[in-house]
C-alpha cells in the first residue's frame, strides 16, 4: 500500500497542543472509549527515537499494552526524521489501523509534522545519505557559517527564513539544492504540502500560561526523580554524541552538561525548564493558527473527556475535516 492510499476514508482524530497539556492521556482515553476502539499514531518528533524515553514523555510499557501505538521507537539516535518521511509512515499506519476497523488517533505536538500529514506530502526529494554525510563533515570541519553563506547563494529565500544556527534545516536545504539542482524554496512554492489531504477532527488542549509553566516545571522535576539523569548517563556511556539528531529532545543536552561535570544539576534543570517553556509558547502560537481546531481546557481533563468524545462522535457523524 502506498502512503496516498491512506488519505480516503472517514476522518481521523488529531489531538494537538503544547507540551504538558495532557495530549497523550486524552489520546489513550479516546482510544479506549471510542466505539470499536482506537490506535494512536505518534506525532512527537522525538518519541520516535529508541532509548530516549523519560525526557520525551514516551508512553510507558503498560500504556502501550492497553492501547496500540505507532511510530514510537522506530529510529536510532543518529537517524533523521523529516516531516515528509513522518507523513509517509503515518499514512501507512493510518491505513493499517483502518484495515482493522479501528479509529486512527494522531497525537503530538510537532506542528509541521501534523501539517504535512493532514495537508499532504510535499514532493521534496528524499534524503541522499552520501550528500548528507559530506555536508555533516563540512559542518564539523568548517563550522556552520560557510554553509549558511552557501545556502544564501543557492537558495536565498530559504536562508532568509532559517535561523543561522539551525544546523539541521540548513544542511537539509543544501542537500535538496545539491541533489535536485533546485532550491528548497522552489519545491515548496510549487506545492507547499502536496495535494492529498486527510480529513481530521482536530482537538486542541490548552491551559492558562501560568498553569502550563508550573506543570512544565513539575514534570521536569518528576522526570529527574524518575531516573532521567541515569538515562542520559547511559546514552553517553554508549558513546552517543550529544550532537546526534535524537539529542534535539529538550533536556538531553542540558543534562549531558551535568553528567560531564560542566554544569551543576540545578542549572541543567533550570535550562531545561526554560527551553521547554519557550517551546510550549511556540507550539501554542503554531496551533492557534491551524484551521478547524476545537479547543478544550486541559484543567480537570478527566471531567472534560465526555465532552471531547461527544465532539468527536459528532465529527464522525458529519464526516468533516
Amino acid at each position: 500500500m502506498t502512503p496516498d492510499e491512506a488519505a480516503p476514508g472517514p476522518p481521523i482524530v488529531a489531538v494537538v497542543g503544547a507540551t504538558a497539556t495532557g495530549k497523550s492521556a486524552l489520546g489513550v482515553a479516546l482510544a479506549e472509549r471510542l466505539p470499536g476502539g482506537g490506535e494512536i499514531v505518534n506525532a512527537d518528533a522525538l518519541q520516535a527515537y529508541r532509548g530516549f524515553d523519560l525526557g520525551t514523555a514516551k508512553p510507558d510499557a503498560a500504556t502501550r499494552l492497553r492501547v496500540r501505538h505507532h511510530l514510537i521507537d522506530v529510529l536510532d539516535p543518529h537517524e533523521r526524521w523529516s516531516a515528509g518521511e513522518f507523513a509517509r509512515q503515518a499514512r501507512l499506519a493510518i491505513a493499517d489501523i483502518r484495515g482493522r476497523g479501528s479509529w486512527p488517533i494522531v497525537v503530538g505536538g510537532s506542528g509541521l509534522y501534523l501539517r504535512a500529514l493532514l495537508a499532504g506530502i510535499s514532493p521534496v526529494p528524499p534524503a541522499d545519505p552520501r550528500v548528507r554525510e559530506r555536508l555533516r563533515r563540512r559542518a564539523a570541519e568548517e563550522g556552520l557559517g560557510p554553509l549558511v553563506a552557501e545556502l544564501a547563494r543557492l537558495d536565498p529565500a530559504t536562508a532568509a527564513r532559517l535561523a543561522p544556527g539551525d544546523r539541521q534545516r540548513v544542511l537539509r536545504a543544501l542537500e535538496v539544492a545539491w541533489v535536485s539542482g533546485r532550491p528548497l524554496s522552489a519545491w515548496i512554492a510549487e506545492q507547499p504540502f502536496g495535494i492529498q489531504s486527510i480529513a481530521a477532527i482536530r482537538v486542541g488542549l490548552t491551559l492558562p500560561r501560568s498553569i502550563l509553566y508550573d506543570r512544565i516545571a513539575g514534570r521536569v522535576a518528576r522526570m529527574v526523580e524518575s531516573g532521567w539523569m541515569e538515562e542520559v548517563r547511559g546514552l553517553l556511556g554508549r558513546g552517543l554524541d550529544p550532537d546526534l539528531p535524537a539529542f534535539q529532545a529538550i533536556g538531553y543536552r542540558q543534562l549531558a552538561h551535568h553528567v560531564r561535570g560542566e554544569w551543576p544539576l540545578a542549572r541543567a534543570v533550570e535550562e531545561t525548564v526554560r527551553a521547554t517553556r519557550r517551546f510550549a509558547k511556540r507550539q501554542e502560537t503554531w496551533f492557534r493558527k491551524e484551521p478547524d481546531v476545537t479547543w478544550f481546557s486541559a484543567e480537570d481533563l478527566d471531567r472534560r473527556i465526555p465532552h471531547v468524545l461527544e465532539h468527536v462522535a459528532r465529527g464522525f457523524g458529519e464526516g468533516r475535516g
